[in-house]
């Protein structure tokens, strides 16, 4: 215990709790418990412990009157009676410390290793305030990724907000392992919100390694868990990237996904006895999703910034669907994931037409926007073609920019799959040989 510091032990003793307020169950109905006796003590978004012992979960206030209180439990309302037990626990915070950094921790702060983990001195509440609108710096320098592709074509800076819009088995998770591995950062906050579970270790182990746990923290919850805690996961990993960022780090932060985000926000909603207005969703889905994008972005003068990638999950490639369209409205730019170009082993399969960053053309030099709209214009060039060229009734000759187009498709589609070890000058000077 000697080594641990007297700031984590006093922190650690001043949460203990001399006395606790009880109150007891005296309705169970559609999912929630109705509570008795904590009306004075709770407010709407505390915790509370239902039961006692082993069998004991925790809850969420969704609810208030004068005389009662309605809590949605985590793991349902099956096994509880009346009578019941139900402790107040408090505030709905989160206090990070430095110490975890290469930890895997719940949406509660507790860690998922079974090691001991520590509370900072600090408590942040869950769903804080984003920085001050005429407090926030300007978008940073342009940042080493890794890939071809984002040092050029699609650049990511810092404080910049990206999202990246996929369907299932396109290559989404691994394009943001290679992110979280490649992309300038001090710190790596990673939000798994509703993954399998074997996925979580996979990602850990094989993906990130210890080097790349170094300077990450996971916060995770998998597909089983409540809905509450699927939605925490991402409020407590944002949290813990601003308490990063207040400390004058460089966050990089990864959700993974904002739909799964919305679709747990959907089933509290619902409970609550919002109605889904538009396709199933409540209508407080988009204040939700927009509160959560805005706490990232560059911090004020004397803070660090965090630099966001928020995944969505598009059912059957529908970029107007309602996550999809309140997500590229917020966003500093997107990156579209497509199926096809999976299928034809090409991965990351970026749809580069259809993705775009708002960092250009601030982020690159008036030479390097010459390169990049040339190769933006071949490659429109040939997909507008693409379907004459394949059937065989182009001619050769007959048009001199689809003949260029034509014979730097090749290169340029090589070159967004292209990993980059070197520097971004490297990869504008390969760009610029494949539109030569």
């Amino acid at each position: 215990m000697a080594g641990i510091g007297f700031d984590v032990l006093k922190t650690e003793i001043s949460a203990v709790k001399p006395v606790q307020r009880l109150g007891r169950v005296v309705e169970v109905a559609r999912g929630v418990l109705v509570v008795s006796g904590l009306s004075n003590v709770a407010a709407s978004g505390d915790l509370v412990e239902i039961g006692q012992g082993v069998n004991s979960q925790i809850g969420e206030v969704l609810q208030l009157d004068k005389q009662r209180i309605t809590v949605l439990p985590d793991g349902g309302s099956d096994g509880f009676s009346i009578g019941d037990p139900v402790a107040h626990i408090g505030n709905n915070e989160i206090a990070p410390h430095d110490t975890w950094v290469g930890r895997v921790i719940d949406p509660f702060g507790n860690a998922l290793d079974k090691q001991p983990i520590f509370r900072g001195q600090t408590a942040r509440p869950l769903r804080g305030s984003p920085v001050s609108p005429t407090e926030r710096r300007s978008l940073g320098p342009r940042l080493e990724t890794g890939l071809a592709v984002f040092n050029t074509l699609l650049p990511i800076v810092r404080g910049q907000r990206v999202g990246l819009f996929a369907g299932s088995g396109v290559g989404k998770s691994t394009l943001l392992a290679k992110l979280a591995t490649g992309l300038r950062a001090d710190i790596v906050v990673i939000a798994m919100i509703g993954e399998r579970g074997r996925e979580v270790r996979e990602f850990v182990e094989r993906v990130l390694g210890p080097e790349g746990m170094k300077r990450a923290v996971i916060v995770a919850a998998t597909s089983d868990q409540s809905p509450l805690v699927r939605r925490r996961c991402a409020w407590t990993a944002m949290a813990v990237a601003e308490h990063f960022r207040d400390n004058g780090r460089q966050v990089l932060f990864l959700a993974d996904s904002i739909t799964r985000f919305a679709e747990a926000h959907r089933e509290v909603a619902l409970a609550m006895g919002e109605t889904g207005s538009l396709r199933g969703y409540p209508p407080s889905t988009a204040h939700l999703i927009t509160s959560l994008c805005e706490r990232a972005g560059p911090g004020s003068a004397d803070v660090g910034d965090i630099t966001a990638v928020f995944s969505v999950l598009v059912a059957g490639s529908d970029m107007e669907e309602p996550i999809a369209d309140i997500l590229r409205g917020v966003l500093d730019g997107h990156v579209v994931l497509d199926r096809k170009i999976a299928e034809r082993g090409r991965f990351p399969s970026i749809d580069l037409l259809r993705s775009v960053s708002r960092a250009l053309p601030g982020a690159a030099s008036e030479a390097e926007n010459a390169v990049l709209a040339k190769a933006r214009k071949l490659m429109g060039t040939f997909d507008r073609s693409e379907m004459m060229i394949q059937a065989g009734l182009y001619a050769h000759g007959s048009d001199a920019n689809i003949d260029e187009a034509i014979a730097c498709w090749p290169k340029l589609d090589a070159f967004l799959a292209e990993p980059e070890l070197k520097s971004i000058d490297a990869s504008f000077e390969r760009l610029q040989k494949c539109v030569e």
